[in-house]
């Protein structure tokens, strides 16, 4: 900033302005700290570059003290010394050590993470080499959290010589609150940033969910996924076998149905789910059964999940239209609830199997069954089971069993089950409480 700026900024017409626009009192043109009190004031609502405010307020120290040397010595975010911030203000009546002083500082070794708890030893060191001076220290304090540190030099040890301590609190104060401003302003942006990133990264993983349920000749489908936070690590997905038919020989086509859960939520599990369906897809075109499905999956992702220090659970089937067979296997997820409609019962459909990232070498046991008309299947996430209520009771299994074969005896539509499932989930956990997991449910039902 030019020097003319900068005197601008404390122009008797500026603050004058200020005074009579903004605080509507006539000002005392002879007390010259209420003008630069309300100047500072004024340039603390409207300043953006932190650069600019240190040099004010170095201007406003040499304007109100004569006779001081001041150094001010901000810190940054993390808590260590800001060096290339570090200010120079006024000057004693002895150019030529206050030219020693300054270049002391400035090629003092600050370490570029030198920390609050060492500034002691560099005030030490200070004070031994410039004894001719009365060094005095003040904490730059914003609500209990250190900002920084300013030091006056003065050459006379009287108590009159000190400045007015009074007026160098309120610019002290005015100091710490502009730093905590300045990071606050940056902390805000970083997590805007942040959240607009994440928001992003939500739309493109709702995106990797199916739509819409693919039509599959016999079969009533819905499916739904509600994430605990805005990215989750619950997967499930609908593929085709054969691609390279048309839409009406598919619908009677194999198809595989797959539910899954990354450990964890939030970012890393979304991230670690969106991997897996890429790995999943490419072997699923292979067109071999369920339990080879899981083997070579395991394979391919053991790496990528070892590193991370995730694992995976995960629940795969095919379901051919045209016979009502569904094969399966499982990687130690929940096992689905197959509702039996000629026997009015639930049996879970499990197979004996490993998670996903943890073994290299883990097998999986393929599990065959002979749907009828009306059978329905529930395949969920263990964020259903356990959700808990305000009183800490989790939902459990049994409840979903019971809730589940309740709607069956209905002969209600697929979809209707589900949004009757996460209705009773709701009424479960209380109003407006916040699901601990994600939860994800397919309703598969044979007309």
């Amino acid at each position: 900033m030019a020097n003319n700026q900068k005197e601008k900024l404390l122009s008797n017409t500026a603050i004058q302005k200020f005074l009579e626009n903004d605080h509507k009192f006539s000002l005392d043109k002879n007390d010259k700290f209420i003008e630069i009190a309300s100047s500072l004031a004024y340039y603390l609502k409207s300043f953006s570059n932190i650069e600019r405010f240190l040099d004010y307020i170095s201007l406003i120290l040499k304007h109100t003290f004569n006779h001081q040397l001041f150094l001010i010595i901000p810190l940054n975010e993390n808590g260590a010394i800001w060096k290339e911030n570090i200010k120079f203000s006024g000057g004693t009546k002895s150019p030529q050590i206050d030219g020693e002083i300054k270049s002391y500082v400035k090629e003092f070794n600050f370490s570029k993470n030198h920390r609050l708890k060492e500034v002691n030893f560099f005030e030490i060191e200070l004070k031994n080499k410039f004894k001719k001076y009365v060094i005095k220290s003040h904490k730059i304090l914003s609500r209990g959290k250190c900002r920084g540190f300013l030091y006056n030099f003065n050459q006379e040890t009287t108590n009159e010589s000190f400045l007015n301590e009074q007026n160098l609190t309120f610019i002290i104060s005015c100091l710490a609150v502009g730093l905590e401003n300045y990071w606050l302003t940056r902390t805000k942006k970083k997590h805007e940033n942040l959240d607009r990133e994440i928001s992003i990264g939500a739309e493109i993983q709702s995106q990797l969910l199916p739509e819409y349920c693919p039509i599959i000749f016999g079969v009533d489908l819905a499916a739904h996924c509600r994430p605990a936070l805005q990215l989750g690590g619950d997967y499930y997905d609908f593929m085709s076998l054969k691609t390279n038919i048309s839409e009406k020989r598919r619908q009677k086509a194999r198809w595989a149905l797959v539910i899954g859960d990354v450990m964890g939520k939030g970012i890393p599990a979304g991230l670690l789910m969106t991997m897996l369906r890429g790995m999943l897809r490419a072997e699923v075109l292979t067109g071999m059964p369920p339990d080879r499905i899981l083997h070579d999956l395991n394979q391919l992702a053991i790496y990528d999940l070892d590193q991370s220090h995730r694992f995976v659970t995960l629940f795969y089937s095919d379901f051919d239209p045209r016979t009502k067979k569904l094969r399966y296997a499982n990687a130690a997820h929940n096992p689905p609830l197959l509702w039996k409609s000629s026997e009015k019962e639930i049996v879970k459909l499990d197979s004996d199997g490993f998670v996903l990232g943890l073994q290299n070498d883990a097998e999986y046991q393929c599990g065959q069954i002979q749907l009828k008309k009306n059978d329905a299947i529930l395949y969920y996430t263990d964020g259903v089971t356990e959700t808990s209520n305000a009183s800490g009771e989790r939902f459990e299994e049994e409840r979903l069993i019971e809730s589940f074969s309740e709607l069956c005896k209905q002969s209600l539509k697929s979809k209707e089950i589900l949004n009757e499932i996460f209705k009773i989930l709701d009424e479960f956990t209380g109003k407006n409480r916040q699901l601990e997991d994600d939860a994800s449910m397919i309703v598969f039902k044979i007309d």
